[in-house]
């Protein structure tokens, strides 16, 4: 768990760095001294712009210390999601940003493993993987079969693919906050 001041300077960190990109000042990034924040750590971030999504892309596996993870993934978000059209100058004060950092990857067996709205699922099957936040099962209502299907859908597989026992299928967890809960 992160604290409330870590949170507030990851989401610091995401928007200095996309404003960045728009010639708005320049980041100095000094390794924080939070020792969660070095760690390697999977991270999300997600733009919102008038409640619709706008950008969204992370690192599931923790390759990089997570502060590093959150100021990549946030240029990805604002300009590299295939999704979107890169965020515009005039768009920036318009956006919110959302943060989800991860937990470990676990391989399950069993779909009853799954908690809605507290797991999220990365769905593989050969050359196609896919994966959806825990959050968004939540926002969009969807049981657990319905969580499994759209999951199946975003890897480009059929809506029961999660049947197939060549499917796997790992979850995970992740702590959520974004600038609106500042």
């Amino acid at each position: 768990m992160l604290s409330t001041e870590e949170k507030s300077w990851l989401l610091e960190l995401a928007r200095s760095t996309i404003a960045e990109k728009f010639g708005r000042g320049s980041v100095q990034i000094e390794p924080p001294e939070s020792e969660a924040l070095k760690q390697p750590c999977g991270a999300f971030v997600t733009l919102h712009k008038a409640g619709a999504l706008r950008g969204c892309i992370g690192l599931v596996e923790a390759l990089r210390p997570l502060y590093k993870s959150v100021r990549e993934m946030a240029v990805a978000a604002a300009f590299e999601d295939p999704r979107f059209p890169g965020l515009g100058p005039d768009e920036f004060d318009e956006i919110d940003i959302e943060i989800s950092v991860m937990s470990p990857l676990k391989r399950i067996k069993d779909v009853s493993e799954i908690v809605v709205g507290e797991h999220g699922i990365i769905m593989k099957q050969g050359m196609h993987q896919g994966l959806l936040l825990p959050q968004v099962a939540t926002e969009q209502g969807w049981d657990r079969d319905t969580f499994l299907e759209h999951t199946c859908y975003k890897s480009g597989m059929v809506g029961d693919c999660w049947k197939q026992p060549d499917t796997e299928i790992y979850i995970f967890s992740a702590e959520v906050f974004g600038e609106k809960d500042q």
